[in-house]
């Protein structure tokens, strides 16, 4: 097959992917065809409910080399998935339709059919199961991949935390020269392969203003040192405090921003571009995006969801 298709998990069938999707596919057009690995059963339930029509292309992923993909419509890949209503509560009774939804996708890839997958929101409580800390370390794991970076991508500004999804009382044990090193190394290959610079980027310190009371303060003793032997290798700067670091003109100086936990950098992402901001995870042997946002039960059914992050992510992979 000549043509390389965004693949698509669609993830949790009881989350707001389905209207996101419809909207996405209806007001734009894409160059590379799109293959959805979903629920035909959930994706004509929630057509219905939600009032679109769409032509849906059934093909089999067994014989994906000989069949024929339509640019600008829905090629389903089918994966069973029994429900009556179009959105019901969120249960772990999806949890084998998710996985299976996965390990299609990444066998596809495998075979080189295609390079860049978009996964829809999945609850980390019901599919997860403490097993995972999120997507970005059960794909890795899934693929073999031994170091990872959760990058959220702007034009503008990017963010990276060092840790994930981590309680905070288990963050700074979790923070060395080794891991922040591998971060900043993907980082920096990620901007070099698709926009052919070196990024400038912003390390945040772990503590308030990058200071302690306690006589060992890991900025200066961990960040500090790090960053002035890194400077020889990479375009980094700091350690910075979170609490400025995001001002107009602070920010502007800046292609990344990496912090050292989950909230630290993707609050005030969040609240600068809100939906205009796509999930990478870097270190994969594939390129894998997810819209910026979860399966968001209190929006189901209502139609009002904002496509603006899958919208994005589509347009990254078929520029790239």
């Amino acid at each position: 097959m000549s043509i390389k298709p965004i693949l698509i998990v669609a993830g949790e069938p009881n989350s707001i992917f389905f209207e996101i999707f419809f909207k996405t596919l209806k007001s734009n057009k894409f160059k590379n065809p799109i293959i959805l690995i979903a629920s035909e059963n959930m994706l004509f339930l929630q057509m219905k409910k939600l009032n679109f029509k769409f032509q849906i292309y059934k093909i089999n992923y067994k014989k994906l080399n000989k069949a024929k993909i339509y640019k600008n419509s829905i090629n389903l890949i089918d994966v069973n998935y029994i429900q009556k209503k179009p959105f019901e509560k969120i249960s772990s009774r999806s949890n084998e339709y998710i996985k299976k939804s996965f390990d299609i996708a990444l066998n596809i890839i495998k075979k080189g059919f295609s390079k860049k997958l978009i996964t829809g929101p999945i609850s980390k409580k019901s599919f997860l199961q403490k097993k995972y800390l999120g997507l970005t370390e059960y794909l890795a794991k899934k693929s073999n991949s031994k170091n990872n970076a959760m990058l959220i991508y702007n034009k503008k500004l990017s963010v990276c935390p060092i840790t994930t999804h981590l309680p905070l009382k288990s963050v700074v044990k979790s923070i060395n020269k080794k891991v922040i090193f591998e971060k900043i190394k993907l980082i920096d290959e990620f901007y070099l392969t698709n926009f052919k610079f070196k990024p400038k980027i912003a390390i945040l310190g772990i503590n308030p203003h990058c200071e302690s009371v306690d006589k060992f303060n890991e900025d200066e003793k961990l960040i500090y040192p790090l960053i002035k032997k890194l400077k020889k290798k990479f375009h980094i700067f700091g350690p910075y405090p979170a609490d400025t670091i995001f001002l107009k003109n602070n920010r502007k100086n800046f292609n990344v921003i990496v912090g050292m936990y989950h909230d630290q950098v993707l609050t005030p992402m969040k609240a600068l571009f809100e939906y205009d901001a796509i999930n990478i995870t870097l270190g994969l042997p594939f390129v894998r995006i997810s819209p910026d946002h979860g399966p968001n039960e209190k929006m189901l059914g209502k139609n009002n969801s904002n496509p603006l992050s899958l919208k994005k992510a589509l347009l990254f992979l078929d520029k790239n």
